[in-house]
């Protein structure tokens, strides 16, 4: 397995990490490319969810907020946190867009719940405009690619448990 150090984030091929807005991926390799004459080093990561490939660059990678994928038991404790908290929404849809994806944004799957949580609360009691819309299954598709990979599973199995977690919450389809 080969890594890369130089004071950058480390991580090798096989690591299984979150890629925020993205979802979680697994390392496939390390690759050089030169860019403007610089030589510059790159994660390859494989998404499951939409079977993406994605290139990262390894300086900006702590800064994007790229980490490890959770454990399952720490995973499944940190979405279930997210039922007991209050529900905030604001009213304002383009204050509530811009709040959410910061939430996204920070690449924590608690955050992530939280936004699914509150987007499947308010499509059911008021419905959703179309960006929310997308954002919901954005998110939902987050959540589900690292339970995937937090518990080495299908994704019917991922939504399951995304079910189960939330079911006396929302009804999640």
């Amino acid at each position: 397995m080969r890594k890369l150090v130089r004071g950058e984030v480390v991580f090798a091929i096989g690591d299984k990490v979150v890629y925020p807005l993205h979802g979680a991926g697994i390392i496939e390799g390390l690759e050089e490319k030169r860019i403007d004459g610089a030589v510059q080093n790159y994660y390859v990561l494989r998404l499951p969810v939409g079977n993406l490939k994605i290139m990262v660059s390894v300086k900006s990678a702590e800064g994007m907020g790229i980490r490890r994928v959770m454990p399952s038991g720490e995973l499944l404790d940190a979405m279930a946190s997210v039922i007991t908290l209050p529900v905030k929404m604001n009213d304002n849809w383009n204050l509530r867009y811009k709040e959410n994806m910061e939430k996204i944004r920070t690449g924590f799957i608690s955050e992530a719940a939280e936004v699914f949580r509150n987007l499947r609360l308010r499509e059911r009691e008021r419905g959703l405009s179309s960006a929310e819309k997308k954002m919901l299954t954005t998110v939902k598709q987050i959540i589900l690619s690292e339970i995937i990979l937090s518990h080495d599973i299908e994704k019917s199995f991922a939504e399951e448990i995304l079910e189960n977690t939330f079911r006396d919450v929302v009804d999640v389809v």
